[in-house]
């Protein structure tokens, strides 16, 4: 219905699930969700209390099958888009990379999981998805290329199959996502999704956020990096975590046979 939110957040056990709200137009990305999702992934970086989000897409049809078409075709009638084309040409600050995100998220995919959906998941940290899931990036079917999703595939699966999905703009079923790489755990149904993804956000909880925070951080920047500078971004981190309070109470509740305390210094 018009004024429903594009975007849920619900919140709880120190995590956020974040769901996209357009089941009718099986979770299209227009500039409503695209501001709302913005809004949450800023609200859950900013609440010290949450440790991991979670995406998932309403309806159980559609994780997200890419941009709003509909909305994008309006927007090229009006000349809105520079150079007059159908689409506006992808930048790398065009739209909000969820890896910039210090906290890990983790992506619940049932259904459809293509265009700027897929390229919504591949900035997650985890993916998780049923067996009925697809994923493509179809885009040079339409005369075009993807946005993220072309420079990022190929840093996540084997080159081979990264092409074989942007080259012919075709579609893999979950099963061979999961042989490749791209999905980490695959589900028969939508519920056991679920519990799985919050099976991995309570190991995540479980960790010291310190620790949690530094390696998403020195892995996502030092995998682009030779490893010798890879090593050299991590030293001074690695340092401050081991003069940190949560260094010395990690090792101090395992001995005390109790969960730990973290403190976050």
């Amino acid at each position: 219905m018009p004024g429903d939110p594009a975007v849920l957040y619900e919140v709880g056990d120190q995590r956020c699930v974040i769901t996209l709200n357009r089941p009718e137009v099986l979770n299209a990305i227009n500039r409503q969700l695209e501001a709302e999702l913005d809004a949450a992934i800023d609200a859950f970086t900013a609440d010290d209390d949450l440790r991991v989000a979670i995406i998932v897409g309403a309806g159980g049809r559609a994780f997200s099958a890419g941009a709003d078409l509909k909305e994008m075709a309006e927007r090229a009638a009006t000349g809105e888009h520079e150079g007059g084309g159908a689409f506006p040409v992808p930048t790398a600050g065009s739209r909000r990379d969820i890896r910039a995100c210090p906290k890990p998220v983790i992506a619940a995919i049932d259904g459809h999981c293509v265009a700027a959906g897929l390229e919504l998941a591949l900035g997650c940290d985890i993916r998780v998805a049923t067996r009925q899931s697809s994923f493509g990036l179809p885009e040079p079917r339409r005369g075009l290329i993807a946005g993220s999703g072309l420079h990022h595939l190929n840093r996540m699966i084997p080159l081979g199959e990264a092409l074989r999905l942007q080259l012919t703009g075709g579609r893999i079923d979950a099963e061979r996502a999961y042989q490749i790489g791209l999905v980490q755990q695959l589900t028969a149904g939508r519920g056991e999704m679920m519990a799985r993804a919050h099976a991995l956000a309570d190991d995540v909880v479980a960790c010291a956020p310190m620790a949690v925070e530094a390696i998403k951080h020195i892995v996502t920047i030092g995998r682009n990096l030779p490893i010798e500078y890879s090593w050299a971004l991590a030293q001074p981190i690695q340092a401050r975590l081991a003069a940190s309070e949560d260094s010395r109470e990690g090792p101090r509740a395992f001995a005390e046979k109790r969960p730990p305390r973290w403190q976050r210094r």
